[in-house]
């Protein structure tokens, strides 16, 4: 049983990797529904961001900044609300 189980786990890590390397969802809104880069960008600042540079990756704002610390953050956000979606900060 053990073998088994094991060959299941060998089987399974692929998918475990790709879908913990998968793009952050910000879901399927039209563009003309998306906030301004204006307000992306006051939205960040209001969370204590110095962006640097804003961009669109997989339908998300994507902003490069530097946080109240600062340190490097990439974060992405949901279009429409400007919801952070997922942020990696660099050590």
């Amino acid at each position: 049983m053990n073998r088994i189980a094991f060959i299941l786990t060998l089987a399974a890590a692929p998918f475990v990797a790709s879908a913990a390397m998968a793009s952050p969802s910000c879901g399927n809104q039209p563009q003309s529904s998306w906030k301004s880069l204006a307000e992306i960008e006051a939205k960040a600042t209001e969370m204590g961001y110095k962006v640097r540079e804003i961009d669109i990756e997989d339908g998300c704002y994507e902003i490069y900044a530097i946080d109240k610390d600062g340190k490097r953050v990439e974060a992405y956000l949901n279009p429409v609300t400007a919801e952070v979606v997922e942020a990696k900060i660099d050590d």
